[in-house]
């Protein structure tokens, strides 16, 4: 079990780590002008977004696996439905994240730099409410 906690908390950190960048390369995205810099923002976004995607993946199963060591616990843990309700958020916005990464690719995406300021800060907010739920189990 303390294998599948660590694969579990690695690749976590591995996914939040893309995806607090990923939006800041949006907010770069939104502010160029410089249709060179665009380019180069533009591959490091859909690079970095190919790359994290396979650690939600991890994160979901590894979590999932250390959940079913006690199903009957979880399934009554009123925190952690609360986390789960917040990680499917962080799901969603992953994907809400491939969808700008994908417009900005087209240059279809009219979002502002400070739209995008305020959208970073999203997971910040998640991965406190996750934690507080997983290590205080508040109900």
């Amino acid at each position: 079990m303390q294998w599948v906690k660590t694969f579990h908390l690695f690749f976590m950190v591995a996914w939040f780590a893309g995806i607090f960048y990923l939006p800041r390369i949006f907010v770069n995205l939104a502010q160029t002008e410089n249709d060179g810099a665009f380019n180069q923002l533009n591959i490091m976004a859909r690079k970095l977004y190919r790359f994290v995607t396979p650690f939600m993946v991890l994160t979901v199963i590894f979590g999932l696996w250390l959940a079913s060591y006690n199903w009957e616990y979880y399934l009554k843990a009123g925190w952690f439905h609360a986390k789960m309700a917040l990680i499917v958020l962080l799901i969603i916005y992953h994907f809400i994240c491939g969808m700008y990464q994908k417009q900005f690719a087209d240059g279809r995406c009219n979002k502002s730099h400070t739209y995008f300021r305020v959208f970073n800060e999203i997971p910040v907010l998640i991965l406190l409410g996750a934690v507080i739920l997983a290590v205080i189990k508040p109900f």
